[in-house]
């Protein structure tokens, strides 16, 4: 038997010891171990709420929202709540995070613009999940401020300016990657305007300079980040490229990240496995609505894992040795929302689908 979380149709809290499959995709012939990637989680977050990579390490904004998300997918909505009421708390009060914390102190000044606007992804996943608009109402002066600051670094010709540094200088580069996080943050944020009853056209207007940037500007954007996986995969997960586009790019690439049975290499001239990005190519493929090569790719990593069933972070190829040894709450995190678009096992599993935001009534781009 899986261990999935029941799914409640009142969306209401549901138990880890239910064990019921949502969805009409059925599950792989080997277990993906939901409750004990989302107990490896709850088990790293500390009491204040904060979630950091694993315990003694540091705490980054972006992986402690998708800590969250994945505590959701494993149904500690109690404790992904907390996560979020943390964040608020660590707020800065020009909108933005630091980059790093340790036990809540900041251990680096950095202000980065994609990882302070990730909260809204984080929030409207959480509201796919449980419809608790009261939640919404709550974050959204922190919401607002984390968008507006990202915002203001963006350019008349539609990047975002990746940082600004401890010192207080703006960091004049556009990240491909990180700009197509910050794409699917505005789109999220939206979403949550309409939900809200909220009217913000200039959020409007940015996001689609944002994608017209991704889309056809490609000499705006750091192209030594080209050997990062995620450059490839990014700008379609998030939603910018879609359709033929997107296969184009998916096949053009395949070979120079894509380790056959293996999975996806971080950086193209590694032979360094993570199972972070192969689950990031298994939700970008579920959401161009190829799931069943989704599942082929997942299925490839799902018993990669250790003996408290748990995922590792990452191995070497061919050797298939361990690297590194931490177990990595944010990993675990992405792994559950990777098994989620496939399999549906939560309200969310639609967050990153192409077809859900050319569709949904709570889109952008649908008119109410």
């Amino acid at each position: 038997m899986y261990e999935f979380p029941l799914i409640n149709p009142k969306r209401e809290a549901w138990s880890l010891m239910d064990i019921k499959l949502s969805g009409s995709r059925q599950a792989p012939v080997s277990s993906i171990g939901v409750a004990q990637a989302a107990s490896l989680i709850a088990r790293t977050q500390r009491s204040d709420g904060e979630i950091p990579w694993c315990e003694g390490q540091k705490t980054d904004p972006w992986d402690h929202i998708e800590s969250a998300m994945g505590l959701s997918v494993g149904g500690y909505l109690a404790e992904s709540q907390r996560a979020f009421e943390w964040l608020a708390g660590k707020q800065l009060d020009d909108g933005s995070w630091y980059t790093a914390y340790r036990q809540g102190v900041a251990e680096d000044q950095t202000r980065d613009a994609n990882l302070s606007c990730y909260l809204a992804v984080g929030l409207f996943h959480y509201y796919l999940i449980t419809a608790d608009k009261a939640f919404l109402v709550q974050m959204w002066p922190t919401l607002s401020k984390a968008l507006e600051f990202a915002l203001s670094l963006q350019t008349p010709n539609g990047e975002i300016y990746w940082a600004i540094s401890p010192e207080g200088n703006v960091d004049r580069m556009a990240l491909l990657t990180g700009s197509s996080s910050i794409y699917m943050s505005i789109k999220c944020a939206l979403a949550i305007t309409k939900i809200l009853g909220f009217f913000m056209p200039l959020w409007e207007i940015a996001l689609n300079k944002l994608a017209e940037a991704i889309k056809h500007k490609p000499y705006l954007f750091n192209m030594t980040k080209s050997r990062y996986s995620m450059d490839w995969f990014y700008p379609i997960l998030c939603g910018v490229i879609t359709g033929d586009d997107a296969q184009k790019r998916i096949d053009k690439y395949w070979k120079k990240f894509v380790i056959e049975d293996r999975g996806v290499r971080c950086v193209s001239d590694k032979p360094w496995v993570t199972i972070a990005e192969t689950s990031e190519l298994t939700l970008t493929l579920a959401g161009m609505g190829n799931h069943e090569l989704a599942g082929i790719v997942f299925n490839w990593i799902c018993d990669r894992r250790y003996e408290d069933g748990s995922y590792w972070c990452g191995f070497t190829c061919p050797e298939l040795a361990i690297w590194p040894e931490d177990k990595i709450a944010w990993t675990n995190a992405v792994a559950l929302i990777a098994a989620d678009a496939i399999y549906n096992l939560t309200p969310a599993s639609v967050l990153f689908s192409h077809q859900f935001w050319v569709t949904s009534e709570l889109s952008p781009f649908v008119d109410s």
